[in-house]
């Protein structure tokens, strides 16, 4: 990629954004009371500006990054937890000389990275549709109440970076390159095998009637898979059962199918409905649930429009990697997943009337804070 004024924009900004966060964080760590006492530290001792950037499932993938994979039969395992992020956590840690502080700092340098070339590529791909648009689209996905994980040590963002390459990828018919993100993608979340469906989509629209092509484009398709594939490899070398990772999921609270996908919003509505005072004061979960709801349903009302904008595929990538997680039964989580779906991001930046745009990212501002909030003081916000 070429580097011009805009691409050098892209870079500013987004490290601004991830910057800014960082300072926010700090500033609530220091005068907001914990929820709960912190699970680990990144230092030896607490420190007030480094702790936030760490919490949750930072953990797990510090262990795997620092300690390596071990199968826990019927426990929660950490296999659980997809390989491409804490590998690349390992050694880029090993190259800045070890240790378990350079462990966390390698994940908050591949984050941020993976989020400043995220957005670089969303901005590539947002042209191809809004001309005019693209970096309103790059603010509402940097600014999204969830986009705080893209900064922590978490895979959102090295998965939004391979998420939208490949639909880039597969837009311009670099077939090769959507196939080495799809498989990176694959290999980073369990959650990139719901993108094949919408890439497919992508493949039939811009190969109709050129045969040859459209085998390009399926090789492409199933080459994404090869990362998923090579994890399954090695989970069954050492477990004996290649789908070991998602029965690990399962004894985390993940399971899909257990119910229908609308089950936990229909749940959480009747809930408020009966005392909306008393649902959100009985717990800290409460709350988050709520947020992640709201997150859902936003997502779910814009889909409609984004159809009719943008095509099939990007709703699909949407309904998908929406109905899934929620027929598990819970709502956690949710909002982080709703973070990578990048779509929405490019319907937003469509919206003509300025009150209405400002009225977005003044709500997304505010719930990005919020999220923050709950997320550096370690409530159930994961």
């Amino acid at each position: 990629m070429a580097v011009t004024l805009v691409t050098v924009r892209i870079i500013a900004g987004a490290l601004g954004i991830r910057v800014l966060t960082a300072i926010i964080a700090f500033m609530i760590n220091a005068v907001v009371p914990m929820a709960q006492p912190e699970q680990f530290t990144i230092y030896p001792r607490t420190d007030l500006f480094w702790d936030p950037f760490a919490r949750w499932d930072s953990g797990s993938y510090f262990g795997i990054a620092r300690h390596g994979y071990k199968f826990v039969e019927d426990g929660r395992g950490n296999l659980a937890f997809f390989p491409l992020y804490p590998m690349l956590m390992r050694y880029l840690a090993l190259a800045m000389g070890g240790g378990s502080v350079r462990v966390y700092m390698a994940g908050i340098i591949i984050s941020w990275t993976a989020f400043v070339l995220a957005m670089i590529v969303l901005h590539r791909l947002a042209r191809l549709d809004l001309p005019e648009g693209a970096s309103r689209a790059l603010v509402y996905a940097a600014v999204f109440p969830f986009a705080f994980f893209f900064g922590a040590v978490y895979p959102e963002s090295l998965f939004l970076l391979f998420t939208v390459t490949a639909f880039y990828g597969f837009r311009t018919k670099q077939w090769w390159l959507g196939a080495a993100a799809g498989a990176l993608a694959t290999a980073t979340r369990a959650n990139g095998i719901f993108m094949i469906p919408s890439l497919a989509l992508v493949a039939y629209r811009e190969t109709r009637g050129d045969r040859g092509a459209a085998l390009r484009a399926g090789a492409a398709l199933g080459a994404t898979l090869l990362g998923i594939g090579a994890y399954s490899l090695f989970v069954y070398n050492i477990s004996g059962d290649p789908f070991e990772w998602a029965k690990a999921m399962s004894r985390w609270n993940w399971s899909p199918g257990s119910v229908p996908g609308w089950q936990p919003l229909v749940t959480l509505a009747i809930a408020i409905a009966r005392s909306p005072y008393a649902f959100i004061t009985r717990s800290p979960s409460a709350v988050v649930d709520l947020l992640n709801a709201m997150t859902a349903i936003a997502l779910l009302a814009a889909t409609p429009f984004i159809w009719r904008r943008f095509g099939p595929a990007y709703p699909t990538l949407i309904l998908i990697n929406l109905y899934v997680p929620l027929s598990s039964g819970l709502l956690e989580g949710i909002g982080r997943y709703a973070a990578v779906l990048f779509p929405v991001a490019l319907w937003l930046a469509t919206l003509r009337t300025p009150i209405v745009r400002d009225g977005i990212l003044v709500a997304f501002g505010m719930f990005y804070v919020f999220g923050l909030m709950l997320f550096t003081k370690i409530y159930p916000l994961f």
